[in-house]
């Protein structure tokens, strides 16, 4: 008899460029060590999986802390907010990610969708920031809180993002 597949269950909250990386790269991670994964978008997390918005995803420096120096300088808090800056962040990032060899968050996306990664958007959310079912991808589950919940109750692994 075969042993039942584990199951990794993650909540994706947060739509900037650095936070959709994690849970991206667990689920499909996760699924190629044949793990069953499903990942609930919910608030600003739906923005990772919204046609319009996932190539567009940025970095904000304003306010994170973890921005790493420049120059071997750390960057004070209030250059963050000058014009611009975002852009420069972003571009940053996505020049390191590059150089490292890492997919871009459409690339995983889609890596995702290929390898069957559950994807549930939430509902409520979408109702409350307006969000339309055809602005999302289309291999998305839309769905409630409990239809995370279905598939997270007996998860192995329980991620918050």
């Amino acid at each position: 008899m075969s042993e039942k597949p584990k199951k990794m269950a993650i909540i994706a909250s947060k739509g900037t460029l650095d936070a959709a990386y994690p849970p991206l790269i667990l689920a499909s991670t996760a699924v190629a060590m044949d793990m069953e994964v499903a990942i609930f978008f919910t608030f600003y997390g739906l923005d990772i999986i919204n046609k319009k918005k996932l190539e567009k995803l940025k970095v904000a420096p304003l306010a994170n802390p973890a921005m790493p120096k420049v120059a071997g300088m750390a960057i004070p808090n209030f250059v963050g907010g000058l014009p611009g800056m975002t852009f420069m962040a972003t571009k940053m990032m996505k020049s390191w990610m590059g150089k490292a060899g890492v997919a871009t968050i459409p690339d995983l996306v889609e890596a995702c969708v290929e390898m069957d990664v559950k994807l549930i958007g939430c509902q409520m959310t979408m109702d409350v920031l307006g969000i339309e079912r055809e602005d999302l991808i289309d291999e998305i589950e839309v769905g409630g809180a409990a239809s995370f919940l279905e598939f997270a109750q007996d998860a192995d692994i329980q991620l918050f993002m």
